[in-house]
């Protein structure tokens, strides 16, 4: 049977992830002005994230704005927007899924090969998300780098990794991990033995002695 303690690991480990990787999607920092180089203007701060845009001034005040126009957002974004909502609606079919087949629950307590195969398919659905927000962090992570590395991107125009994108990369890792103990739960195949053979009784002496 499966260790319930490496299972309970695995689900709260995933759900952290996902957890993270919500909070990552709905932060406006996934990427901010950098100040290498001769930009040394630090009066304000300008964010982008995958909803909208924030300056933050040097008084305190942020003023932010949402994204106007759907189809007029780069490709790499619009990328990165489903792939982050498609892994947070996984994430969260995982979760009911992978409650049902947790050891400590009661559901399907009947059948527990059953309830062990909820727990796997739920870990299986987190490897999924976990991948999903993966790709969408790091494919926008290479746009940053590659805009930063231009020659014909302006000083003042780079941007660097914000909080937000690491926030991502953690959920993203701590989902993989945690789907990854959850199919660990697999139950073991019973190994089948061959039926031994009886020994043959032995005759019985005829209870004569010979001299």
């Amino acid at each position: 049977m499966a260790n319930a303690g490496l299972q309970l690991l695995g689900f709260l480990l995933a759900a952290l992830g996902w957890l993270g990787s919500l909070a990552s999607t709905a932060m406006p920092k996934w990427k901010i002005s950098s100040y290498a180089g001769d930009n040394i203007v630090t009066a304000q701060a300008i964010y982008e994230g995958l909803w909208m845009s924030c300056v933050y001034q040097s008084t305190g005040q942020m003023q932010c704005k949402a994204f106007d126009s759907l189809l007029g957002l780069s490709s790499t974004l619009q990328a990165t927007r489903a792939l982050m909502v498609i892994g947070i609606v996984l994430g969260l079919i995982a979760i009911f899924v992978a409650t049902i087949g947790m050891k400590c629950m009661k559901c399907m307590e009947d059948d527990e090969v059953q309830k062990m195969r909820m727990a796997i398919f739920g870990g299986v659905i987190f490897l999924v998300s976990g991948l999903a927000e993966l790709v969408a962090t790091a494919w926008y992570g290479n746009k940053i780098a590659r805009e930063f590395y231009d020659p014909m991107t302006p000083v003042n125009a780079r941007y660097e990794f914000g909080q937000a994108l690491f926030i991502g990369w953690a959920g993203a890792s701590l989902c993989l991990l945690g789907g990854a103990l959850l199919c660990c739960s697999c139950p073991k195949k019973t190994t089948s033995y061959p039926t031994p053979r009886p020994y043959p009784k032995t005759a019985p002496s005829s209870g004569k002695d010979y001299v």
